[in-house]
């Protein structure tokens, strides 16, 4: 090749790389426009939704609900605006600001979904007809038990919270003093209310106040409601307050017993609901008990067994019971018309 040619090449060839070597350098030195994030404008007033699914009977708290904008023109008259103020709603109507502590201890009356305007109609007050209707779970009943300062603990069981009940009764035995045993009858009961309470009584700096109440009302089934009555008759009931995790670690023995399975497939939903109607269900199983000779050396662990002297005045008692009856045994005898009373115990 002619060399002229080879160096007229290398040339362009050198040209062509400083071109693009600036090129790049102007393109990445030069300082990109930054698009500057839109903050979206809040238009329309605050409705109060729901943070998550509120199913019939939720009693509602702070975290159930929360405000979030709401267009203008879609605002009905039935929902909760945030604020004293009030809004237009499409027909003009106005819908009026409310209080969130109002709501706090109402119950759900129709089922609100997660993000869905809660409106009034949706919401039982206490103190409003079928409030406590309103309050029970599916196929369950409401039934009150009398408690005092002592077997109340303390006034400190609010509504909503869980308990266990504990029946203590005398049990009558012949031939020595009674059996003093005390039992758990029935676990993981709802609180539905303390006297005619359906919501804790809060002080002006927001802490809940104790009070002293004679009746508490349960959530049970019909059957769980028959051993209740049946229970007060036989001694006194006590409430036993449960903890929290109670409920997580009963949840485990029932899922290792096998007595809750969860269907293959299942969501993480339907998981969820499942574990959580498990959780909130009232326990009556196998009961523990104590016995008086489980606290105390002089008491009894047993009902006390009949002595024979006991055995052998009983047998005389039936036995003087029987030659009263046979020595009054008469038949009537009817002859021709006429009626003839015949002893019958002189003749044997």
């Amino acid at each position: 090749m002619d060399r002229k040619k080879v160096i007229l090449l290398v040339a362009a060839l050198l040209i062509a790389a400083i071109t693009a070597f600036l090129a790049r350098s102007m393109f990445t030195g030069a300082a990109a426009p930054t698009a500057a994030a839109a903050k979206p404008v809040e238009t329309g007033p605050k409705v109060m939704v729901a943070t998550r699914a509120l199913p019939v009977g939720t009693i509602i708290n702070a975290e159930s609900f929360r405000y979030q904008p709401w267009p203008k023109e879609l605002v009905e008259d039935a929902y909760f605006i945030e604020g004293p103020g009030a809004s237009e709603g499409t027909d003009g109507a106005a819908a009026a600001g409310i209080a969130p502590d109002e709501l706090i201890g109402t119950v759900v009356r129709n089922a609100i979904t997660a993000g869905q305007p809660i409106t009034k109609g949706s919401l039982v007050k206490p103190g409003d007809r079928g409030f406590l209707a309103a309050a029970l779970g599916p196929g369950m009943r409401a039934i009150t038990v009398p408690v005092s300062a002592l077997t109340g603990v303390a006034g400190f069981i609010f509504p909503g919270d869980r308990v266990d009940l504990v029946l203590t009764q005398n049990i009558a035995g012949p031939g020595g003093p009674p059996l003093k045993v005390s039992e758990t009858i029935l676990r993981n009961m709802r609180v539905l209310a303390t006297d005619q309470r359906s919501t804790n009584t809060v002080d002006e700096a927001g802490n809940t106040v104790v009070r002293k109440y004679k009746l508490v009302t349960m959530e049970a089934t019909p059957s769980i409601a028959e051993r209740i009555t049946v229970a007060q008759s036989l001694g006194t009931i006590s409430l036993s307050l449960r903890s929290l995790a109670d409920n997580a670690a009963e949840l485990e023995q029932a899922l290792a017993s096998g007595e809750v399975s969860i269907p293959e497939g299942a969501t993480a939903e339907q998981e969820a609901a499942i574990m959580k109607k498990v959780a909130q269900r009232p326990i009556s199983g196998k009961s523990t008990y104590t016995t008086g000779g489980d606290v105390s050396r002089f008491q009894r662990s047993s009902i006390p067994a009949q002595t024979p002297l006991a055995i052998a005045s009983e047998n005389v008692r039936i036995q003087r019971q029987v030659q009263k009856v046979v020595s009054s045994q008469t038949v009537r005898v009817s002859r021709a018309g006429a009626e003839t009373v015949v002893d019958v115990s002189r003749r044997q």
